[in-house]
C-alpha cells in the first residue's frame, strides 16, 4: 500500500500515511479534525443560549416560543454542511469560489441603496425576499480576505498583478461602502484583516504606520460628520453607563452572574435586551451560566485561531499562508470585537458573535469561511497548489 508525504516547500512537514484510499479518509486524515470539534462546539453552545435568549423576543413578536431556535438550527445546519463541505475543497477550488463569491457580493452591496431595507434599524444592510433576509456583507467578509490573499501572493510572481495596491483599492472601496450604510464595524474588520495580511506579505513598517494615520483620520472624519458614529464613541466615553441602555442592561447581566451564574433559565436581562439573542448574547453566557462559561467560549475561538496559524506558519504557499490567516484574523477579530463591546471595552459596534449569535447570513457565513479555512489548513502534497496565472 503507497503511502504519500506531506510537506511545505520551505520546510519538512509531517508524512502522513494514508491507509484508507477514500474522500473522506484522506480528508479526515489532514483536517485539522480539533478545530472542526472547536467549532461544532461553539455551533452547540449557540443553541444552548439561544433556547434561553429568544423565547423573550418571540412572545413579544406573538411568535411560537422556539420559533427563532428552529430557524437558528435550520441555518446552523446549512452553517455546519457548509463547512464540511468546503473544507474538502483544494486550494484551487478555494480560489475559484472566493473570486465568484466576491464579485457576487460586491455588486449585491453595491446595489443595497436601491434595493435595500434597514427594518428600520437605520442602516440599510439586508435585503428582504419576504420569507427572510439575507446581510450580502456577512458573505463578502470571507471571499475578501481569500481574494486579496491571492492578489497579495500573485504580486511576488513573475508578470504577476500589483496585487498589494489592488487589494487596497479594493478594501478601501468595500470599507467605503460599508461605512455608509453605516456599518463602520464591519469595515474596521475588512480594513484590519486586510492590514494583518498585508504586514505578514512584506510591507514596509512605515507604509503600515501611514494606513494606520489615515485609518485613524477617516475614523476622526466619521466622528465629525456621522452623528450615528459619533453617540456611539460618546457613549463610550461616558464615566457613567445610563442603566435603561443595552450596554446598560449587559454590564448589569455580567456582574449579577459571577463565577458560575445565577442558573440555567433564571436569568432577567434577556426580557430587556432587544438584542440578547444577537449582538449581546455574551451577556445572557454571562448571567446565566458565569464567567468560567464564557472563558470556555473564548478558549474554543481561540483554539481555532491559534491552530490555524500554527499550521499555516509551516505553509509553503503563499496564497494558503496568506488566504488563511485573513479568514482566521477575520472569526478572531469579531469574537473579540463582540465581548469586547459587551464589557464596554470598545464602542458599541453592532456585531454578532460568530456561530453563537442568531442571524442566517452571520451564521451561514461564518461556516463559509471556516470551510475554506480548513480547506487551507489541510495537510497535503505541495503539488495540488498550482501558482496563479495572470498572462
Amino acid at each position: 500500500m503507497s503511502e504519500t508525504t506531506f510537506g511545505a516547500t520551505s520546510g519538512p512537514r509531517a508524512a502522513a500515511p494514508l491507509h484508507d484510499a477514500s474522500v473522506l479518509g484522506r480528508w479526515w486524515r489532514s483536517v485539522d479534525q480539533w478545530s472542526l470539534w472547536a467549532a461544532g462546539a461553539l455551533f452547540l453552545i449557540g443553541m444552548i443560549l439561544g433556547l434561553a435568549a429568544s423565547p423573550p423576543l418571540a412572545e413579544k413578536n406573538g411568535l411560537p416560543h422556539f420559533y427563532y431556535v428552529i430557524r437558528q438550527a435550520f441555518f446552523g445546519g446549512v452553517a455546519m454542511a457548509a463547512m464540511v463541505g468546503l473544507s474538502m475543497a483544494s486550494p484551487r477550488q478555494v480560489r475559484r469560489l472566493a473570486s465568484l463569491g466576491f464579485a457576487a457580493c460586491l455588486v449585491l452591496v453595491m446595489l443595497l441603496p436601491l434595493f435595500g431595507t434597514d427594518f428600520g434599524k437605520g442602516a440599510v444592510r439586508w435585503y428582504s425576499l419576504g420569507f427572510g433576509s439575507v446581510q450580502p456583507s456577512e458573505f463578502l467578509k470571507p471571499f475578501f480576505a481569500v481574494f486579496a490573499g491571492w492578489l497579495l501572493s500573485a504580486s511576488a510572481q513573475e508578470n504577476g498583478p500589483p496585487g498589494a495596491l489592488l487589494s487596497l483599492m479594493l478594501a478601501v472601496l468595500v470599507a467605503g461602502m460599508l461605512a455608509l450604510q453605516p456599518d463602520f464595524g464591519q469595515a474596521t474588520l475588512i480594513l484590519g484583516a486586510w492590514g494583518i495580511m498585508y504586514f505578514v506579505a512584506g510591507a514596509p513598517v512605515a507604509l503600515i504606520l501611514i494606513l494606520g494615520a489615515g485609518v485613524l483620520g477617516a475614523g476622526v472624519a466619521a466622528y465629525e460628520f456621522s452623528g450615528h458614529f459619533a453617540s456611539r464613541i460618546d457613549a463610550y466615553l461616558s464615566a457613567e453607563v445610563q442603566p435603561l441602555t443595552q450596554m446598560g442592561y449587559a454590564t448589569d447581566a455580567i456582574l449579577s452572574g459571577g463565577l458560575f451564574g445565577v442558573g440555567v433559565g433564571e436569568g432577567t436581562v434577556k426580557w430587556s435586551l432587544p438584542d440578547a439573542h444577537t449582538d449581546f448574547i455574551i451577556a445572557v453566557a454571562a448571567e446565566e451560566y458565569g464567567l468560567v462559561f464564557c472563558l470556555i467560549i473564548i478558549a474554543l475561538f481561540a483554539a481555532i485561531v491559534g491552530r490555524a496559524i500554527l499550521r499555516l506558519l509551516r505553509e509553503g504557499d503563499a496564497f494558503a499562508r496568506l488566504a488563511g490567516l485573513g479568514l482566521a484574523a477575520l472569526l478572531g477579530m469579531q469574537a473579540l470585537v463582540n465581548m469586547g463591546v459587551a464589557i464596554r471595552l470598545l464602542p458599541a459596534k453592532g456585531m454578532t458573535l460568530p456561530l453563537i449569535s442568531y442571524g442566517g447570513s452571520s451564521v451561514v457565513a461564518t461556516g463559509i469561511g471556516l470551510g475554506m479555512l480548513f480547506a487551507l489548513t489541510r495537510r497535503r502534497p505541495q503539488a495540488q497548489f498550482a501558482e496563479p496565472d495572470f498572462r
